[in-house]
């Protein structure tokens, strides 16, 4: 099945879904350790990148600085749908909070700050209601 590439059917029928859990960056200096079970991995020239349950970062003993709230949007998004992702982090920009954006191949994942997860579910939702 396609996704959806029309903005306005994107915005009004996405349905911002909060992950239980907290999740933090972890960038290693090597391979990504056996057993480890990232949410993301991101390959970089310093090292891959990965996004972790933060316990199971701190079982294993990895640093991190971002402690974050996982929201997944809810709709099929085409991954040649424009627009989304530059609505989505205005909107949240717009109530001061940052995001980090994934997209896999059915939905759009964002990482904010945890203690701005509450805060960025209504921002999105008031987003949603605004075009539905």
């Amino acid at each position: 099945m396609a996704g959806e590439e029309d903005l306005q059917k994107l915005l009004g029928g996405m349905h911002p879904v909060l992950n239980p859990g907290r999740y933090v960056y972890c960038t290693l200096p090597a391979k990504i350790p056996s057993g480890l079970r990232p949410i993301v991995t991101v390959t970089e020239a310093e090292g891959p990148t990965v996004v972790v349950a933060q316990e199971e970062a701190d079982s294993l003993g990895l640093r991190y600085d971002y402690v974050a709230a996982w929201i997944t949007l809810q709709i099929h998004s085409a991954l040649e749908a424009v627009g989304l992702t530059a609505a989505v982090a205005t909107r949240l920009a717009d109530h001061g909070i940052s995001c980090n954006v994934v997209a896999g191949f059915h939905h759009d994942h964002l990482f904010v700050a945890a203690d701005d997860a509450d805060r960025a579910l209504a921002a999105l939702r008031g987003l949603a209601a605004e075009q539905a």
